[in-house]
């Protein structure tokens, strides 16, 4: 009688009794073939793919050189002339500079480091670019007929 109640509660909760049991799915046998495509599926789902987009990066200019030593000297990490020659003083200055604003120190002029010396990264070249402070006036709309 206890057992016929259990049965019945477990009925209408939905749950089964011990002694029922899912029946078994047929198991497949693994061939040398499957295994391969098989574990190649689990490989190919668990890499992820990274788009590496390189981008030719422009060696500054001298003009663009003189700027980031005069940032350097201002900010009293170059002390040689400010000619727009990029050497191994400037490029000390540059790895101090990096040390001090917790920068990655490898001398390297990147977007980082334009932007900590106040400069910005630039895009383009210099005759591309519209002087600082000039704006070109929108055309006036064509008159109507």
């Amino acid at each position: 009688m206890r057992f016929l109640a259990l049965g019945l509660i477990a009925a209408l909760c939905g749950a089964t009794l011990p002694a029922q049991t899912a029946p078994k799915r047929p198991t497949r046998k693994k061939t040398a073939s499957s295994k391969t495509s098989s574990s190649s599926k689990k490989t190919a789902s668990k890499k992820k793919t990274t788009v590496v987009r390189r981008v030719a990066q422009q060696q500054p200019t001298a003009e663009r050189y003189k700027e980031i030593q005069q940032a350097l000297a201002d900010k009293g990490y170059f002390r040689g002339p400010v000619d727009g020659a990029w050497g191994a003083d400037s490029t000390d200055a540059l790895k101090r500079f990096q040390r001090e604003q917790n920068l990655e120190d490898d001398g390297k002029i990147g977007a980082l480091s334009l932007i900590a010396l106040g400069l910005g990264p630039q895009r383009g070249t210099a005759s591309s670019l519209p002087a600082r402070g000039t704006t070109t006036p929108p055309a006036p709309p064509d008159p109507l007929p």
